[in-house]
C-alpha cells in the first residue's frame, strides 16, 4: 500500500520538459538571456562581450572583486556571519560579481547589496526561529517521500524566501545590475541533469510580479535539497509550446560557482585587463574528524549528503585555485575548520545556527577570516586527530595549527 501511495505521488501531473538539451526556451515574458546552460559555450561566447564589457567599465577601484558562495545547508550561517563580521571590521569590499549555490544562493542577494542589508541577513541566518526549517529529520524525509512537490504547510523554505526576497530587494538589485554589477545563482535542471546559471540582476530589472515570482522560484530551487525540500517546477515557453522544467539544489551538480564555470565567465575581453580579487566562502568543511554513523536510514542519508558535499567543495576549491593561478588572480578562501564541532548540514536548530553565525562573525570582525588556499589544502589533507584543536580557532587565525 505504501509503495502504491509513493508511486502515485511521484507521478503528480506536470508538463514535459523541453525536448532539446540546448534550446531557447525561457520563462514566459523573459528573454532567453536571463540564464545560461553551462554546457552551451556558443551562447556564452555570443553574449559575454556585452555583459562583461559593462562590468569592466563600471568596476570600482581599478579591480574586480568576485565573491563565490558555496552550498552547505545549515552551514550558510557561517557565510552570513562572515559577511556581517567583515562589515563590522570595515573590510568588506563592494563585490562586482557575486555567485551563489544552494545555501550560498540564499546569501547571495544580501552579499550583493552590501552592509546596508546586514540587519535582514542577520535576522534570516542568525539562528532565529525562521531558520528552524526542519523540526524533525525523519519527519521531513518522510514528508518529501509522500509529497515530493511539497505543500504550503511543509515548505518552510518557500516561506523563508518569500519573507526576505521582497519587491524592495528586487528594486535594489536591479539598480546595481544597471551599473554593470552581476549576480548569478545556480540551479540543477533535473530533467537535463545540467547546471543552469540565472542572471538574477536581469530578472530583477524586468520588474513586476512575474519577476518577483521567478526570482523567488530560482532561489528556492537552488536551495531545494532533494529529499529534504520539494523540487521547483518552472514553466517555460519556446515558440507556441509550453513546458515544465524541474529544478533542484544547485549543489547536485556544482557545490560552488567558481572554476570550472568561472573559467568561462572570467576574465573575458576587457575584463581580462583588470586585476581580479577572487573570494571564496565555503559554507562547510573540506575535511573533518571521523564520526560513528548510526545504523539507521536517516543518519546514513545525512552522512552520505555530507560526504558528497565535502568532496564536491574540495574539488571546486582545487579547480578554482588552479584557474586563479593561471589568470594571476588574488585568491582568498575561508571555510569551517575541520576541528569546529559543527553538526549535520541539515541541522537548522536555532542554537546551532546562532553559534556558527557568531563564530564566523567574530573571526571576520577580528581580521582572522581569510586564509590562503595552499594553507587550507595542507591543513585539510593532514592527519586530523579527534579534539585536535580548539574549536575557537579561526580559519585565518595565527594560532591555527600548521600541518
Amino acid at each position: 500500500m505504501l509503495v502504491g501511495l509513493l508511486a502515485g505521488c511521484v507521478t503528480a501531473p506536470r508538463l514535459p520538459p523541453p525536448p532539446a538539451l540546448i534550446s531557447r526556451a525561457a520563462p514566459a515574458g523573459f528573454p532567453p538571456d536571463i540564464r545560461l546552460l553551462t554546457i552551451d559555450r556558443e551562447d556564452f561566447l555570443r553574449r559575454s562581450p556585452n555583459v562583461f564589457g559593462r562590468l569592466a567599465q563600471n568596476a570600482t577601484g581599478g579591480s574586480i572583486n568576485y565573491l563565490v558562495l558555496s552550498g552547505g545547508g545549515s552551514g550558510g550561517a557561517f557565510g552570513a556571519g562572515a559577511l556581517v563580521g567583515l562589515s563590522e571590521a570595515h573590510a568588506r569590499p563592494q563585490y562586482d560579481v557575486v555567485t551563489g549555490v544552494s545555501a550560498g544562493a540564499l546569501l547571495a542577494p544580501f552579499a550583493f547589496l552590501g552592509p546596508a542589508w546586514d540587519p535582514q541577513l542577520k535576522d534570516a541566518f542568525g539562528g532565529g526561529h525562521r531558520l528552524e526549517l526542519l523540526h524533525s529529520k525523519a519527519g521531513s524525509v518522510l514528508a518529501r517521500l509522500l509529497f515530493p512537490r511539497g505543500t504550503m504547510e511543509h515548505n518552510a523554505l518557500a516561506r523563508l524566501v518569500d519573507r526576505y526576497a521582497t519587491e524592495a530587494m528586487l528594486q535594489a538589485i536591479a539598480a546595481e545590475w544597471r551599473k554593470g554589477r552581476l549576480l548569478f545563482v545556480a540551479t540543477t535542471d533535473l530533467d537535463k541533469r545540467e547546471t543552469v546559471l540565472w542572471n538574477m540582476g536581469a530578472i530583477a530589472a524586468q520588474g513586476g510580479a512575474p519577476a518577483l515570482k521567478l526570482f523567488r522560484e530560482v532561489l528556492m530551487a537552488s536551495a531545494s535539497v532533494p529529499g529534504i525540500f520539494p523540487p521547483v517546477l518552472i514553466r517555460v515557453r519556446e515558440g507556441d509550446h509550453e513546458y515544465d522544467e524541474m529544478h533542484v539544489d544547485g549543489s547536485v551538480t556544482t557545490s560552488l560557482f567558481a572554476a570550472p564555470h568561472a573559467a568561462q565567465l572570467l576574465p573575458v575581453g576587457e575584463v581580462g585587463k583588470l586585476p581580479v580579487n577572487l573570494y571564496v566562502i565555503v559554507n562547510g568543511k573540506l575535511a573533518g574528524e571521523p564520526q560513528k554513523t548510526p545504523l539507521n536510514t536517516i543518519d546514513i542519508l545525512s552522512r552520505s549528503f555530507d560526504a558528497d558535499l565535502t568532496y564536491k567543495m574540495r574539488e571546486g576549491v582545487l579547480l578554482a585555485l588552479d584557474y586563479a593561478r593561471q589568470q594571476h588572480m588574488h585568491f582568498r578562501l575561508t571555510e569551517i575548520p575541520p576541528t569546529y564541532p559543527s553538526p549535520s548540514f541539515i541541522d537548522f536548530s536555532p542554537q546551532s545556527m546562532r553559534t556558527l553565525f557568531d563564530y564566523a562573525e567574530g573571526c571576520a570582525a577580528g581580521g582572522q577570516l581569510w586564509e590562503t588556499p595552499e594553507y587550507s589544502i595542507r591543513r585539510n589533507l593532514a592527519r586530523i586527530a579527534r579534539n585536535g584543536g580548539p574549536a575557537q580557532d579561526c580559519p585565518g587565525s595565527p594560532s591555527a595549527d600548521t600541518p
